[in-house]
């Protein structure tokens, strides 16, 4: 009889799968904690899959969710106007550009906002732009999730380019002192949380 050993292909299956499944259920229980907290529904009770620490960083993450839901600042925009008017090539950079943008689309209040606690921003039309989320990830889950993208960084110094696609572009790109390569990360809770114009 021939048996042989699991490969190490199945071995980076078996993680991958483990590591999946850890994500998504630690994202289902952030997004019911959020609900529940939202709606005033029952306590959920997270996965048995989730270990502690994780449970506490979801937990923490719910919370900052919740104040920033709790605390929206309203702007007299409407980003779906604005949207139409920007293209993939305003970079802010150029300032006629910019004073002619903000003139046909003004935010509704002079100067600049301090904003230095959980927030949703809104636009006119009560859409939810941007969400401000300080503190929602403790120190040492950022630097988990910088350990975890150590793997990453030769995909990602290959994404870095220095053509006019904003998404890309090298500016928004930087080494750290680690030697690891940071990008924006679009980790979307707004459409995981499934908001639209009308939940408010």
């Amino acid at each position: 009889m021939n048996v042989s050993s699991p490969s190490t292909s199945d071995g980076i299956n078996i993680w991958r799968t483990w590591a999946l499944t850890v994500t998504y259920e630690a994202g289902e229980y952030t997004e019911q904690k959020f609900k529940a907290e939202k709606t005033g529904g029952d306590p959920v009770i997270p996965s048995p899959n989730l270990d502690t620490d994780l449970v506490m960083a979801c937990d923490r993450l719910a919370d900052v969710l919740i104040k920033a839901y709790k605390n929206p600042i309203q702007m007299q925009m409407d980003i779906a106007r604005y949207s139409k008017l920007i293209t993939a090539k305003d970079m802010g950079h150029n300032e006629q550009r910019e004073a002619k943008l903000l003139e046909r689309c003004p935010p509704g209040h002079e100067g600049k906002k301090l904003v230095d606690k959980p927030a949703t921003i809104l636009d006119a039309s009560g859409a939810i732009i941007a969400w401000y989320l300080p503190d929602a990830l403790s120190d040492t889950t950022q630097k988990e999730m910088r350990e975890a993208t150590d793997l990453l960084a030769p995909s990602l110094e290959k994404s870095v380019k220095a053509d006019g696609n904003w998404r890309t572009h090298q500016k928004w790109f930087k080494q750290d002192s680690e030697n690891v390569w940071l990008s924006l990360l679009d980790a979307s809770i707004y459409l995981r949380l499934g908001f639209n114009r009308d939940t408010r």
